[in-house]
């Protein structure tokens, strides 16, 4: 199963370090991340985990769940959980999926159908494609996929900024340009004419080109 931007975010039922969840149950009104480990017990993605557990009131703040997944049992999860308290300085708090049958993992077309259907035997190097990052929508939509190698750790605070905006443009008329953070300025969209932007924006706005206005940024 190919998937896309938009497409609606598989539900599953799993079993975490905090009990079963039907997901899309679990995401409720909120938006979520899901990002996915090849094994549990390996360096970069336990670098990612406390960084996420140390960044995880910014993404309360914003009404954002954090799901983890890791190609491995539960009861592994929890041992490793201790490594990561250790080891980064933070608790992760947020639940993580065991994936032991790859069911999961196949479902989310990180790993082939082909795969097998046990973690049993496997090496982080098995699972290598099993490093995506989902952020669902409340909508159960599927708004953006970052795929990593094992060998680069994820930019968490880029994903922050990617919900920031994602958050922004679901409520505006508008998108926002290269490099943007909170508090930029933003554009336009061509759907909206210039006299309905008048009118939206009695502050003014600039043009750039006809196809291209920027704005400051709707509170």
């Amino acid at each position: 199963m190919s998937l896309r931007i938009n497409d609606t975010a598989p539900d599953f039922h799993a079993t975490t370090t905090q009990g079963e969840i039907d997901f899309h149950s679990w995401i409720g009104d909120s938006w979520a991340v899901l990002f996915s480990h090849p094994k549990d017990f390996t360096p970069v993605c336990t670098t990612e985990l406390g960084y996420m557990a140390r960044m995880q009131p910014e993404f309360d703040k914003r009404g954002v769940k954090i799901l983890g997944l890791s190609v491995d049992r539960v009861d592994n999860h929890g041992k490793w959980a201790a490594d990561i308290e250790e080891t980064q300085g933070a608790k992760v708090t947020f639940p993580i999926i065991g994936d032991p049958e790859l069911k999961i993992a196949k479902l989310y077309d990180m790993l082939p159908a082909e795969e097998g259907d046990s973690c049993e035997g496997r090496t982080p190097a098995n699972n290598a494609t099993v490093r995506t990052v989902f952020i669902v929508g409340p909508d159960k939509k599927i708004k953006l996929m970052l795929v990593y190698p094992m060998s680069t750790g994820r930019n968490f605070d880029e994903v922050l900024r990617v919900i920031d905006s994602m958050q922004l443009t679901a409520k505006h008329q508008v998108a926002t340009p290269v490099n943007w953070t909170n508090g930029d300025d933003v554009i336009i969209l061509n759907s909206v004419s210039d006299e309905d932007a008048a009118k939206k924006y009695p502050a003014g706005f600039k043009t750039v080109k006809p196809y291209l206005r920027t704005v400051a940024q709707p509170k």
